[in-house]
């Protein structure tokens, strides 16, 4: 039984490694294999069991926000939030939903596709009041850009670190959360100096021994925020995800 229904996607940042691709639109609407990338996330997180989202938009915020009300979809309640400060790190765009999101939920990036059953899973693994659970992929081999992924390293199912630039690690981050609200705690806490990132929250809650992993196995992910990794999602990973589950028809089926 999940009880987990809700999902903050975070939606703000300006994408600038997608300019290439994107010009000026925002990259959450970038198109892949015919459909906007936020539209994958909504509709994959929904197969998973999720009914309300919270969608933390900045940059061209209003362009995501017309794209979505253009077609809404009977069944899913939306609640946006603008970050004005969307150029500072991404903890700040988690902040922002402090004040709407007081139960556990799944956190999101508009610019990571994943297989729904693998969100499912996640959330079917409970934190604790005080708790995160990063779904982190072992197989680090076969990730598209190593150099860009942000890396993991476990003691057991705990994170005990994280970041891009570890030497050290066994896993690496899939984007994909569930989190207590505990995190805000945690992020106000690493915002001292009036930005920080998700990470910066999450390296305090491993030093408490209260961040946790839970290992996808084989499942299929990609973080698609160059124009390489949209071709090589769209070439690789988007035909896998969507031919196991069935999803290519409807996006929010």
């Amino acid at each position: 039984m999940v009880d987990t229904k809700i999902a903050l996607i975070l939606a703000a940042g300006n994408g600038s490694r997608m300019a290439a691709r994107s010009g000026e639109m925002p990259k959450p609407l970038v198109n892949m294999n015919g459909k906007p990338l936020l539209e994958h996330v909504m509709a994959d997180a929904r197969q998973a069991g999720i009914e309300r989202f919270v969608i933390v938009i900045g940059y061209q915020g209003q362009t995501i926000r017309r794209w979505y009300e253009g077609r809404p979809v009977d069944g899913i309640d939306v609640t946006w939030i603008v970050n004005p400060d969307y150029r500072k790190d991404n903890g700040i765009s988690v902040l922002c939903a402090k004040n709407v999101i007081r139960e556990n939920f799944l956190l999101l990036m508009a610019d990571h596709i994943f297989e729904p059953e693998t969100a499912r899973l996640l959330l079917q693994q409970s934190p604790g009041t005080d708790e995160v659970i990063l779904g982190v992929d072992p197989n680090i081999g076969r990730v598209f850009d190593l150099n860009d992924a942000t890396k993991v390293r476990l003691k057991d199912d705990r994170v005990v670190e994280i970041g891009k630039s570890l030497q050290n690690y066994n896993a690496l981050d899939t984007g994909m959360f569930h989190c207590s609200p505990a995190l805000f705690d945690w992020l106000h806490v690493a915002a001292m100096n009036g930005n920080c990132s998700l990470s910066d929250g999450l390296r305090l809650m491993a030093q408490k021994g209260t961040f946790r992993g839970f290992n996808i196995g084989g499942a299929h992910w990609q973080d698609v925020d160059t124009p390489e990794a949209l071709d090589y999602a769209q070439r690789f990973v988007s035909p896998l995800i969507h031919k196991s589950f069935g999803t290519e028809g409807s996006a929010y089926a």
